[in-house]
């Protein structure tokens, strides 16, 4: 698939999220444990309208955290905490296919990044769009924060 990559600004973005410091061999069995946590919080609060699910990549440790972007900061509870996506100069684009498939768009920031001189700060993250039984119909945002 071909990638569109584009140079954005965004805000930073409240999340309620479980954060993990893992492995990435260990990361697919935790993941949804970790969002089901976040969503059993918010089904007994005000703090989602149309948040999507999210997956914010601090480093390569990697220290994760996983969860819903919310309307506004809150107190933690139990494993759940504030958090944000961060704000800042991005490269992103959107993947649209199965989740499977998610190396490529990474990959090709990556490569578009480099082929730019761009410097990558560290933080990426993936904001899951609405849910579609066909996966060929599925979207997903791919951001990076750039350096400087």
């Amino acid at each position: 698939m071909e990638y569109e990559v584009e140079l954005t600004t965004t805000a930073e973005s409240p999340t309620a999220v479980v954060a993990a410091t893992t492995t990435w061999e260990r990361f697919p069995t935790l993941w949804k444990e970790m969002l089901d946590q976040v969503w059993a919080f918010l089904r007994d609060s005000d703090l989602r309208t149309d948040g999507h699910n999210v997956m914010l990549y601090k480093d390569d440790i990697p220290n994760v955290e996983v969860g819903v972007q919310v309307t506004r900061p809150f107190m933690p509870t139990g494993h759940v905490v504030p958090s944000s996506l961060p704000g800042g100069r991005v490269a992103r684009t959107v993947h649209r296919g199965p989740y499977d498939r998610l190396s490529e768009p990474h990959r090709a920031v990556r490569e578009w990044c480099a082929a730019r001189g761009l410097v990558l700060a560290g933080p990426r993250w993936e904001i899951y769009g609405d849910w579609r039984e066909d996966p060929a119909a599925l979207e997903t945002e791919v951001c990076y924060l750039l350096a400087g």
